[in-house]
């Protein structure tokens, strides 16, 4: 993966897709697995946003048992299913526990006789993953001593136990969106990251591609092509709307979405589920609230999820210190054990997702249920433009699905069958995790640490071989930035091969240093420093990364202020680049 733009001018393609968040990604990699030339252009860098800043949960669909909606539930547990066959290494299972209390509607009867009927509904959810430590196995239940030990100090009146279900967990994200892009390009897809869409083409009622702005260099192109999908998320309207041809008449619902990190593990392996102060005004049946999530990650927790809903433009949203402050207090209120305070959150992550239709100052909200595809044949009479934006990044890979089968149609071809639910992306490509760390470990020589053995083999998978070919031609590049498990040849590798071009793109979303907050600042220093020898930068650019990467991590009362962009939203203009 190289940083050409040039070269997306040279040709006409098959399709252009506007958007490298997970659902923009997911699109190229179909289409060129099905045979078509496909551009990609993101504004800022892969990833770096809604997908980015999720709660890293691919939901299997269990709370849809709730709804009654055996659609969504059945669609949610096969792309669990695809995401855990096709990219092994950074997607696994995750154990849930629910507390249960009494023998109502909060007791382990009820609750016992749904994940039954649930476990019934997905009962080819293993089908076709070859790593047995990848399988979702059915619920089990936890005794009341069982729940005790585990979770200390937990409210202990009425309970009676635990049931505990399993979903996915991502390791990282923007890594996960990153290896589907790689094994676009692998085929023959050409990308661009820092490449904002400012307008679509169209003439005598069909799209002929995008007008583009480099955002590193100012330069203004067009990229051609036959057929055009608008994902650019949140900012998708925002684009339509530079022409009032296209505008749409209903303007989407967003809502922020924001978790926390704290740097401290839970006791166990298991994720706890309590209930939070809101309700589901959708559900048939529920619980007496929605549950918030405590969940094992790394080593650290994560605890989320809220939901606010978000109507101005979709750059101006940010978590306040007050916001962080509210969301402890309901956490405390919840499960008191854990004596969350300011000091403890070490990171936020927050990005905007689809949601569903409230009344102004409702509490109890409903959330966004289905992903947004709009044909602008039918809405404008113009051929050729399609817009997704997408709901969850579970359904990324389905939707995209969805698209490509409409331009095949609006080509008046038929449709190579889909083949990204069992295809392996880049690095997926392996027996088993087990057996993959073994090789990696072996590789490494045996006296690294096995927090590097799994950082490797989670990150990059099967090919992680494309790293440690950098440390065989200088071993310097086998050490570790400092406080970290990133070695030095992985800067070397995201610059050459994965379109790394600033420094918070390095720390954020290529590798580990910024994952749960600030690294030393030695590491960050260290990190500039390498990649600005590949890239030329002089003394003035390697401070301006720097500053910009430090900006992210400003003392809030927090001991550090971030997402995963690096970046406050707050000082991030549209395009990436710091105001």
């Amino acid at each position: 993966m190289n940083r050409h733009v040039a070269s997306l001018t040279d040709q006409v393609f098959d399709l252009v897709v506007v958007g490298g968040g997970i659902f923009g990604i997911c699109t190229v990699w179909d289409a060129t697995l099905r045979g078509l030339s496909v551009a990609l252009l993101e504004r800022g860098d892969f990833a770096h946003a809604t997908s980015a800043n999720c709660f890293k949960m691919v939901h299997g669909g269990v709370r849809y048992l709730q709804h009654g909606d055996v659609i969504r539930l059945r669609q949610s547990s096969q792309e669990r299913s695809a995401f855990l066959r096709v990219a092994p290494h950074l997607v696994r299972p995750l154990p849930i526990a629910i507390p249960t209390f009494g023998h109502g509607m909060q007791g382990k009867e009820i609750l016992g006789l749904g994940l039954t009927l649930y476990d019934l509904l997905t009962a080819d959810r293993n089908q076709g993953i070859n790593d047995p430590s990848r399988h979702i196995p059915q619920w089990e239940s936890l005794s009341r001593e069982e729940v005790l030990q585990e979770f200390p100090g937990i409210d202990s009146h009425e309970l009676t136990g635990a049931a505990v279900f399993h979903d996915g967990q991502m390791y990282s994200p923007a890594r996960l969106a990153l290896a589907f892009l790689r094994s676009a390009v692998e085929r023959g897809a050409k990308a661009a990251n820092y490449l904002e869409a400012t307008g679509i083409c169209h003439q005598s009622g069909h799209v002929t591609g995008v007008k583009a702005r480099d955002v590193l260099t100012g330069a203004e192109m067009e990229i051609r092509g036959r057929y055009v999908v608008n994902a650019a998320g949140p900012w998708a309207e925002q684009l339509l709307n530079q022409q009032k041809e296209l505008s749409l008449p209903h303007r989407a619902t967003f809502s922020r979405d924001a978790c926390f990190v704290i740097p401290r593990a839970l006791p166990g392996a298991r994720a706890l589920a309590v209930l939070g102060g809101t309700r589901d005004p959708d559900a048939v049946l529920s619980r007496q609230a929605r549950h918030l999530f405590l969940v094992p990650w790394r080593d650290y927790t994560l605890v989320g999820v809220w939901h606010v809903v978000h109507s101005s433009a979709p750059d101006k949203f940010t978590v306040t210190e007050e916001d962080i402050q509210a969301f402890i207090l309901e956490v405390n209120q919840s499960y008191p054990p854990l004596e969350l305070a300011i000091e403890d959150v070490s990171m936020w992550n927050a990005g905007l997702v689809l949601f569903g239709e409230n009344r102004p100052g409702a509490v109890h909200l409903s959330y966004g249920k289905r992903s947004n595809i709009v044909d602008h044949r039918k809405e404008h009479n113009i051929e050729g433009l399609i817009t997704l934006v997408g709901v969850r990044y579970t359904t990324a890979r389905s939707e995209a699905e969805r698209v490509v089968d409409m331009v095949f149609r609006k080509m008046g071809k038929t449709s190579p069958q889909c083949r990204t639910s069992i295809t392996a992306v880049f690095g997926g490509g392996f027996d088993t995790m087990e057996s993959l760390r073994r090789q990696v470990k072996a590789d490494l020589g045996g006296a690294c640490s096995d927090g590097i053995v799994s950082s490797l083999s989670q990150n990059h998978g099967a090919a992680y071989a494309g790293v440690l070919k950098y440390v065989n031609d200088d071993r310097s590049l086998g050490e570790v930035f400092p406080g970290t498990q990133v070695l030095k040849a992985e800067v070397l590798h995201a610059v050459h091969e994965e379109m790394a071009v600033k420094l918070s793109d390095m720390v954020f979303r290529r590798t580990d240093l910024g994952t749960g907050g600030r690294p030393p600042d030695e590491s960050l220093v260290a990190c500039a420093a390498v990649m600005a020898k590949e890239l030329k930068w002089d003394t003035a650019k390697i401070n301006k990364e720097l500053a910009e990467v430090r900006s992210g991590f400003q003392d809030f009362g927090l001991r550090t202020r971030v997402n995963r962009s690096g970046l406050e939203p707050s000082l991030l203009r549209a395009d990436g680049t710091t105001r």
